[in-house]
Formats: C-alpha cells, structure tokens, sequence
C-alpha cells in the first residue's frame, strides 16, 4: 500500500457537514479556552496557592476516569449527534452559573472546583461522540487530512483563546490584589472574569445548531447497540489494550504528559518570575498553542513520511527538553520559545497518535476507543498539573518551588522516552503504510 501523501487536507472542507462543524468548533473551543485560563487565573487571585492550582487538574481528570468508558459505550450505542447536543448544553449551564456567581461575588473555591468537575463531565461525554462523529463526515481517503485540519483549528483556538483572556483580564486588572483571608481586594479584577465565562456559554450555540441542522446521521451501525453494556464495555478495552501500538502510544503519551504537564503553574511563572502580570500571562498561555500550530500547518503541506515511529519518539522527547528550557528560562521572550516548542514536539505526535487510532479501529468501536484514550490523553496532563503543584508546594519561594517541579518533570520525560525507544521495537519501526485501509489501493 502506498502512503498518502498527496493528499491535500483541505479536501475535507468539501463536505458540508464537515465544514460547518469545523468553523462552530473553532468558536466553542476558543471559549473553551478561554474558561480554563480564566478559572486558573481566577484560584490564583483568591489563593495565590501553586497547590491550589494543582488540585484543578484533579477536578477536571476524575471525572475523565469515572465517565469515559461509559461515555464510549454510549457513543456507540446512540445517535452521536444527540449526545453532543445534551453535552454542549450542559457545558453552557456550567459556563452561566460561573458567570453568573462571578457578578454576584458568590464564587468560591470549592464552587469553581465543583462547576469545573461539571464541565469536564460534560466533556466526557462529548468527546467520545465527537472524535466517533468526524470519520463520518469524510470519505476515508480524506481522514487523514480531515483530522490533520481538525488539530489545526483546535491549536487556532488554543491561541487565541488565551490570548483573549489576557486581554480582557488586563483591562479589568490595574495591579494584583494582596493575599489575605478574604478576597474582597481582587473584586474588581473579576469582573473580566465574569465577561470571559459569559462568552464561553455564548461559544456553545454555534455547535449547538450546526449539530440540530447536520444531514449526516449520527446513528450508530445497526446492531452495534445490541449487545450487553458491560460486554460492549469489555469488547472496546480488550481491542484497546491488545493493540501493542496504541498501548506504547498511549502510556508514552500519559507518562510525558503527566511528568511534563505544568501549564497550572503559569500564573506564577507570569507573575513572580517573569513579573509580566495578566497580559503577560495571556501570551504565554498562547504559546504552546503557536508552536503546535505552526507545526499542524507544516505537517498539512509537508504531510509525515510513512516511518513514522523515530519521528513519534523523537518529539516525545523534544517535548521533555522543551518544558526543561521553560522552567529554567527567566526571560520573557526566551520563555515564550520555550512554550512554542513545547507546542510544536506535542503537535507531530499528537498527528501521528490520532491518525494511526482512528485507522485501525472499526466505526462500530471508535466511541469506546475513544474513551479508553481520552483517560490516558487527558488524564496525562491534568494529573500531572497536580504532581506539578505538589512538588511546588514542597519549597518556600514559590518562584524555586514551580523551577524544581517543572524542570525535574521534563528531565523525567526525556528520561522514560529513551526507555521506551529501548524496549519497544515496535514502536521504533513504526510504518503508518502497514495501517493504511484497503480503499487506498496497492502500489
């Protein structure tokens, strides 16, 4: 089989539904986006806690865990649509009520930790159904490229959405309240944080109606709903974990993740050791999301030669030496390249790991494939932002305390990259053509 590299994945805006969920998912996740900088900046004006900033992770994985495989099941076993519908408008709930508590100086820790937990359940849901969705809308030929565009725009809204929230957080913030007790001093700083949440639940109705008005049916295979929840629930984890690539790629992916996820510590990076403040903070939330970008857009003119294993380890462990250079960095600029490359090393395997999953693994399984991943994919970081926090927490100069977490977090990556180059030989010799559908012809 040849690979296709030909293949332009621009082709995909061809396709109406495709286009139109693509443009609404640029808006909903950039609010997205914008929400979760905002709730970090948000516990650190009420906390200035670098482990009060870890335990947001906790609040958005345990949910990954406890919903994900079911949420899979039920991806397979409904129409897809539907459940993005229900779950798009439980995140706008969440994002009204934080709004909404914002204005009325309601909003406690517990609350935005419990409202957090809510919002990442939704998207438990809603992803499964989604990434279960998308090879619907496409030809097979053009899944590849259609994937390859859907990073991209996500990257799109990675920036901009930080960005955004800088902006908008730096006009309501002339100077950073004092620690205290209460938090009556930062009052006026939230009011950007109450407009921020507020576009976050706007964000959502775009989805919301290009799902209500889409010709593609989100139906699931007739008779893949009929067996047992619990059978179809051991049917997705046994073809997950006796797939020796995805087992590699995923644990890679989990274990860099966790070791090097840090990005709940920027507050503090932005304020005591870069001293840039909330605009500042912005830009360099932004960062990870320009470097994978860039990469994104080179890989959609430039696509992966066909061994793809030696690429996929490689920036596995740029990754590592990526965050390393950010926690040792104290300038600004140098920071913010740091970040970049951060973004760019995760963006290639980032193609690289969802390409290969959605090609071996057959329609009636992707809603639980899916979700099996989803705990390894976004548990990673988010457990690792509280193993950030707590190594922070270790050290009485908070500024010393996120240096020692973040920069010992990507030496253990590059450390655990280079064990796995050395075990898994599979891995290693990697060939994207071996994986290819037979739709795509023989040489």
């Amino acid at each position: 089989m040849r690979w296709p590299s030909s293949r332009s994945p621009y082709l995909a805006l061809r396709h109406r539904d495709y286009r139109r969920l693509v443009a609404s998912q640029l808006f909903s996740i950039t609010g997205s986006q914008m929400q979760t900088v905002a709730i970090n900046w948000h516990i650190y004006l009420l906390t200035r806690s670098p482990l009060a900033l870890g335990f947001v992770g906790l609040t958005r994985v345990v949910p990954i865990v406890v919903f994900s495989l079911w949420a899979g099941v039920i991806a397979d076993r409904y129409d897809r649509r539907r459940l993005m519908i229900i779950s798009q408008l439980s995140m706008t709930a969440v994002a009204l009520a934080l709004g909404a508590l914002t204005v009325a100086h309601r909003e406690t820790l517990l609350l935005i930790y419990a409202l957090n937990f809510l919002s990442a359940a939704a998207g438990a849901f809603d992803n499964p159904a989604r990434n279960a969705l998308i090879p619907r809308l496409v030809p097979i030929a053009q899944l590849p490229g259609a994937l390859s565009l859907n990073f991209s725009v996500f990257q799109t809204a990675m920036i901009t959405g930080p960005a955004f929230t800088g902006l908008i957080l730096a006009g309501h913030t002339a100077a950073l309240p004092a620690p205290g007790p209460g938090h009556e001093a930062a009052l006026p700083s939230l009011a950007g944080l109450a407009v921020i949440y507020f576009l976050n639940a706007a964000s959502f109705l775009a989805v919301i109606y290009v799902l209500a008005t889409m010709r593609t049916s989100g139906a699931p295979e007739k008779g893949a709903g009929d067996a047992h929840p619990l059978t179809a629930l051991k049917e997705g984890l046994r073809f997950v974990f006796t797939t020796p690539l995805m087992v590699w790629t995923m644990g890679l992916d989990f274990l860099a993740t966790f070791f090097s996820g840090s990005m709940s510590l920027l507050p503090i990076f932005a304020d005591q050791v870069l001293h840039a403040g909330a605009k500042g903070y912005g830009v360099l939330a932004s960062a990870p999301a320009v470097g994978a970008l860039a990469g994104s857009l080179f890989l959609s003119l430039r696509p992966l030669p066909s061994r793809q294993g030696p690429l996929f380890l490689t920036s596995v462990a740029a990754y590592g030496a990526a965050t390393v250079a950010f926690g040792l960095s104290r300038r600004f600029w140098l920071t913010l390249l740091a970040l970049a490359a951060v973004g760019l090393a995760d963006a290639i395997s980032t193609v690289i790991r969802q390409t290969l999953r959605q090609l071996i693994t057959p329609d009636r399984l992707r809603g639980r494939m899916t979700s099996v991943n989803a705990i390894f994919f976004t548990g990673g970081p988010q457990l690792g932002e509280l193993e950030a926090g707590l190594v922070a927490s270790f050290f009485a100069s908070a500024a010393v305390g996120v240096t020692v977490s973040v920069v010992s977090g990507g030496l253990a990556t590059v450390l655990i990259t280079a064990v796995a180059a050395a075990v898994a030989p599979s891995v290693r010799r990697y060939d994207a053509r071996e994986h290819l559908p037979r739709q795509w012809g023989q040489p």
